[in-house]
């Protein structure tokens, strides 16, 4: 159910269908390597959750990429956009999806660089009272099946950090999109740490110039030891724990009560001595 091609009698329709849930895919326009599309992001968030939300009904959102990525301002093609204007947008477009009538909102985020912006917009929703509910799905919600770990494991064969258009991304754009992946452009040994503030990332000191120390040119892994087969293992394993994860949020009818709760009480309805 994607939401730019239904009518609005089937919006209407979808809404009760879905019970509610919206699903924002969120990538980014940034450099995935020399071999993979600059819309590797937003390509992957999109397929995957219309994937799962063809196994349990939601609606999708069409392809977001407002979103964190000043670290590639340096390479290009990267669309990066002031930050205030980043939060103002993505709240305004979980406002509107909302009015529609989808009052329960599942963030697809499929950027790495979104792992603190996300969290971060996440507890802004505590800035001013709602009437729905922002559901950000973290790496452990999406690896919750412990059989996952295991079979990555007995299929990577790269070595080192696999963070960016290495294998893992250039398998599942092989399985996805393989008519936008160059595999004859892969740099030999360019997506390597270059260790650059070794001596405060070892001591967990971090800065804003931490990820372009390590992977100037925007690439981190070793994408030529991706394959189809082991992004057809990654999508399933991803569509799976997303039709868990929807799941979830249908059956939650605490998270808004509670919403709805605390801002009574911050606005003073409920004294500051009375119990919970």
């Amino acid at each position: 159910m994607k939401w730019e091609e239904l009518t609005a009698p089937q919006f209407v329709q979808a809404i009760e269908t879905c019970g509610g849930v919206c699903l924002l895919p969120l990538g980014v326009i940034e450099k995935h390597g020399e071999h993979m599309p600059l819309g590797t992001d937003l390509f992957i968030a999109r397929e995957i959750a219309c994937r799962a939300a063809a196994i349990e009904p939601a609606i999708v959102f069409p392809p977001y990429f407002f979103t964190q990525i000043f670290e590639a301002r340096h390479v290009p093609g990267t669309i990066g956009i002031e930050s205030r204007v980043m939060l103002d947008l993505l709240q305004a477009t979980c406002d509107e999806i909302a009015r529609n009538g989808l009052k329960k909102i599942i963030l697809v985020n499929a950027h790495g660089g979104n792992r603190y912006f996300l969290p971060h917009f996440i507890m802004l929703q505590l800035e001013r009272p709602k009437d729905y509910v922002v559901y950000l799905p973290t790496e452990p919600a999406w690896m919750a099946d412990p059989e996952f770990a295991q079979g990555w494991q007995e299929r990577v064969e790269s070595q080192g950090r696999d963070e960016h258009a290495g294998e893992m991304e250039t398998s599942l754009g092989l399985a996805l999109f393989p008519h936008l992946v160059d595999r004859q452009a892969i740099p030999a040994g360019e997506g390597a740490e270059r260790g650059r503030l070794k001596e405060l990332t070892q001591a967990h000191i971090y800065n804003a110039i931490e990820w372009y120390a390590d992977f100037p040119t925007h690439y981190a892994g070793q994408g030529e030891y991706g394959t189809a087969a082991k992004g057809e293992f990654l999508v399933d394993h991803l569509v799976e724990g997303l039709v868990r994860i929807i799941r979830l949020v249908k059956q939650d009818h605490h998270s808004l009560e509670l919403q709805q709760e605390f801002f009574r009480r911050l606005a003073g309805s409920s004294g500051p001595g009375e119990s919970l």
